[in-house]
């Protein structure tokens, strides 16, 4: 009993010390964190998870990308427990590299020995268990190509012309580089702007009611 209180009382401490670790970092900063564990990153990121697996040595991740919440990378496949019996050592790895300018969505999960990218999408719920080739859009349980980054930008583009409130992001050149943590800073002084248009737009009829 004093052992089983004993191992209860350690696990609540280490969680209390993760949280206040983690609480020192943010989505732009917490690539320090990972980098401690283990994992290549690089620069200008937007991690929004707090965990990178079990293997985190095994995560690499390049320049300019987001990884959305809930994001799971599996480089340690299990199901070797298995076969332990017979062989005890047995074990699969592999490596999960995202390359630069990729975006991968909530909920996505990525296997092992994978790569995603370059200027590639993972869209949200995604499951990861091939390459994803450099430009395109992946989505699906297999995840399958669904688009090219060509198309989803002039989507994007025509559509946001039509929809972008006066005196959003003013300041803020187009063509100009600015940091991902500068663009987010500006998204949140401009949100009440955004969010005021975009009830107007999209709720009218019922607002007029």
């Amino acid at each position: 009993m004093i052992c089983f209180i004993k191992r209860v009382f350690s696990t609540i401490i280490k969680k209390v010390l993760l949280s206040i670790e983690l609480n020192r970092y943010n989505d732009f900063t917490i690539a320090e964190y990972f980098r401690k564990q283990g994992a290549l990153i690089g620069e200008n990121n937007r991690i929004i998870v707090r965990d990178l697996g079990s293997d985190p040595h095994l995560v690499n991740i390049a320049n300019h990308c987001t990884i959305a919440p809930k994001v799971v990378f599996i480089n340690h496949d299990g199901a070797a427990w298995l076969f332990t019996e017979e062989i005890p050592s047995l074990q699969k790895f592999g490596p999960v590299r995202v390359l630069d300018n990729c975006f991968i969505g909530y909920g996505a999960i990525v296997m092992g020995n994978v790569t995603i990218g370059p200027n590639s999408i993972v869209a949200a719920g995604a499951v990861v268990t091939k390459d994803v080739p450099p430009g395109t859009i992946v989505g699906g349980n297999p995840a399958k190509i669904i688009s090219t980054i060509d198309k989803y930008k002039e989507k994007l583009v025509q559509n946001w012309g039509k929809i972008r409130p006066e005196n959003y992001f003013s300041g803020i050149e187009e063509g100009k580089t600015y940091s991902p943590e500068y663009i987010q800073d500006v998204k949140f002084r401009d949100f009440s702007i955004l969010k005021e248009h975009l009830v107007k737009l999209f709720w009218k009829d019922e607002l007029n009611k």
